[in-house]
C-alpha cells in the first residue's frame, strides 16, 4: 500500500492524499508536480527512475488506511538530479 507521503521532497509543499499535484516513483520519492516538471524533468533525483502522478486513495479507504504524516525533505533541496 501505498504511504501517500505529506510533502514535496524538494520544496516541502504539502501534498494532501487528495492532491492531484504529487508525483512518484517506483520508492514513493514524493514530488509536487512544478518540482517534477521544471526542475527533475520528470525523473527522480534518489534512484533515477521515472516519476508518476500519485493515485487518490478513497475518503473512505483513508479511514482505515491513513497517509503518512513522516515529512521527507532533502536537505539542500532539488536544484540538480544527483
Amino acid at each position: 500500500m501505498l504511504t501517500l507521503r505529506p510533502n514535496c521532497e524538494c520544496c516541502d509543499k504539502n501534498l494532501p492524499p487528495d492532491s492531484t499535484e504529487a508525483f512518484i516513483c517506483t520508492f514513493e520519492c514524493t514530488f509536487c508536480n512544478t518540482c517534477t516538471e521544471t526542475i527533475l524533468d520528470f525523473t527522480c533525483p534518489n534512484c533515477s527512475g521515472n516519476l508518476v502522478q500519485r493515485p487518490i486513495r478513497p475518503v473512505s479507504a483513508l479511514i482505515n488506511n491513513p497517509a503518512s504524516t513522516k515529512r521527507v525533505l532533502k536537505a539542500h533541496g532539488c536544484t540538480t538530479i544527483e
